[in-house]
């Protein structure tokens, strides 16, 4: 992931899971360690569409739609791909197979809302490269495949752990760029648990 993105994700974790509506530039800076230059750049940006509005020593968040969609407009999953296999299982038997991992898209969607919009077949997890190792020891004993891959691993940025579970926010932009038809209608249940 980009560093911008990171500076969007936490700035929906504080409104959607927080419900903090004012923060600062510098508290960002400090509690991601980026530049306060990458931090100010993201919010000039949110700033110029509306989505936030700049004060003198902070600034509010006016608009969470606009800003889960401006990330959701340049995340790119496939780039942050690092494995991806086709596992002759079910899908049950997969995600009982991840180690302790953050499930992403219809698995995350499934365990924090009890609830599945529409059946499945693909598994998504954010993964560092140990865990990778231990997925892959894992799944030795199926067959698996190059086509049709129903596991995608994405490489786990280093904040993501300071997160107790997947931010809401990295859920919707995940969502939003799947290409798997019934990705539309996770994100539409999903839309109305955050009410947007």
């Amino acid at each position: 992931m980009k560093q911008i993105e990171l500076v969007y994700r936490e700035i929906l974790f504080r409104e959607i899971e927080k419900k903090e509506k004012k923060l600062t530039q510098s508290e960002l800076s400090k509690k991601l360690n980026l530049s306060l230059s990458i931090v100010n750049s993201a919010v000039k940006t949110l700033n110029r569409v509306g989505a936030v509005k700049i004060s003198q020593r902070s600034f509010d968040i006016l608009d969470l739609k606009k800003i889960l969609y401006l990330w959701a407009s340049v995340r790119n999953l496939e780039k942050d791909t690092i494995f991806k296999t086709r596992i002759d299982a079910p899908v049950r038997d997969i995600e009982r197979m991840m180690p302790n991992v953050f499930f992403t898209a219809y698995t995350f969607y499934k365990l924090n809302f009890k609830d599945v919009p529409a059946d499945y077949s693909e598994v998504y997890v954010y993964a560092d490269e140990l865990e990778l190792e231990t997925i892959k020891k894992r799944i030795e004993k199926f067959k698996t495949s190059e086509k049709n891959a129903n596991l995608f691993i994405l490489k786990k940025d280093a904040l993501l752990d300071s997160y107790a579970k997947l931010p809401l926010s990295q859920l919707f932009v995940d969502l939003w760029n799947l290409k798997e038809w019934y990705a539309k209608d996770f994100l539409n249940a999903l839309e109305k648990n955050l009410g947007v």
